[in-house]
């Protein structure tokens, strides 16, 4: 149980650099924000992951 908190640990770290990337990306990029869907998608990804740890690996 305590590897799987530790992984959950990282994955909200993680994804909360992610989202606050992708929100300056948001304001700082011009019409082309192909990088913004990126990184936010690598955040959301990270944090469904979280969730699977959270409510199915248990």
């Amino acid at each position: 149980m305590d590897n799987i908190d530790k992984i959950r640990t990282i994955l909200n770290i993680l994804f909360m650099i992610g989202a606050f990337a992708s929100f300056i990306l948001y304001f700082s990029l011009g019409d082309d924000k192909t990088i913004f869907f990126y990184v936010c998608g690598t955040s959301l990804f990270l944090k469904m992951m979280e969730f699977v740890f959270r409510y199915f690996i248990r």
